[in-house]
């Protein structure tokens, strides 16, 4: 495959690749689908900004007029934040009608680790990695980021998975796959605003270096697929289990009963506790993004030593 038929780089991202410094790649499905405007544009160049403070390079990824993109401008970011929910959300699947028609594409979990490898990126800052939805063993609703990960050699940093699903399933399916689950500085799954969910990770790992350690002994045994390090959200941010699991609960009840269905549930779900918690899930969102952002670059900086 010629990859410059479908994939750009941009000069800075291309240039620390070659020169082998460290690389974060980030997704754009937060911009087009997760946050409303401005605030997804203020937080994507925010998140870039926290990268660059930690010794690494951004490379936002996306899908412009049918190019897989690693390193997005500020006009492009600001371009998807602005056309929001009018932007294509890009799974694997949806790549090869994007590419062909010269579509644009906000890339999920799945797709900004399929874009990131391409590129020859490793590390990947994410707020929640997708799952097994509450209810899946009748809907068989089940996010291809779990797929991915199971077959696409790059980490994952990130909150947990979005307490939305049903973690326990989630853990369950991606023990299944191989994935190692790695908690940083904690023994137990952080559910996204929440630091605890109940469920134990698989390992606990307490600095960058060791996470790096773990990650090229992985890829060096030529085990396959990636690794998924699950990052708390800082105390101060953590929201109170109790209110945001009522939330959860009456927007689960709300999408069913609005027939909410298929890569529409997880922007519904969001939009909807957000609403319940009167903002306060977007400022933790924002803030666990951020946090993400700066122990991926730690990471990255570690991996290239």
């Amino acid at each position: 495959m010629e990859l410059n038929n479908y994939l750009s780089l941009s000069p800075e991202v291309k240039e620390a690749i070659e020169k082998g410094r460290p690389v974060v790649a980030l997704e754009s499905t937060i911009i087009s689908h997760g946050m409303p405007y401005p605030q997804n544009v203020e937080t994507a160049l925010a998140v870039e900004k926290e990268i660059r403070r930690n010794g690494a390079v951004p490379a936002t990824i996306a899908v412009i007029w049918g190019r897989l993109k690693a390193g997005l401008t500020p006009e492009e970011i600001e371009y998807l934040g602005k056309k929001g929910r009018g932007v294509a959300k890009a799974s694997r699947r949806d790549l090869p009608v994007l590419v062909s028609q010269r579509l644009d594409g906000a890339t999920t979990v799945a797709t900004t680790m399929i874009i990131a490898a391409l590129a020859g990126i490793k590390v990947f800052a994410t707020g929640g990695v997708g799952g097994v939805h509450r209810g899946a063993e009748v809907t068989m609703d089940i996010s291809a980021d779990l797929e991915e990960l199971a077959r696409t050699p790059v980490m994952v940093v990130c909150a947990g998975a979005k307490s939305i699903l049903d973690l326990g399933l989630t853990l369950e399916y991606l023990e299944t796959k191989g994935v190692p689950v790695i908690g940083y500085g904690t023994d137990e799954l952080p559910a996204f605003y929440t630091r605890k969910s109940g469920f134990k990770v698989d390992y606990r790992l307490d600095s960058p270096r060791e996470v790096a350690e773990a990650f090229n002994a992985q890829q060096e045994m030529g085990l396959g697929g990636g690794m998924l390090v699950t990052n708390p959200v800082p105390e101060e941010y953590s929201m109170d289990p109790e209110v945001i699991n009522t939330a959860i609960s009456q927007a689960l009840e709300d999408a069913a009963r609005l027939g909410v269905k298929g890569k529409e549930v997880t922007p519904y779900l969001l939009g909807r506790v957000k609403e319940l918690t009167g903002g306060e899930s977007l400022e933790a969102n924002i803030r666990l993004v951020l946090n993400n952002a700066a122990l991926a670059a730690a990471i990255a900086v570690e991996m290239n030593k």
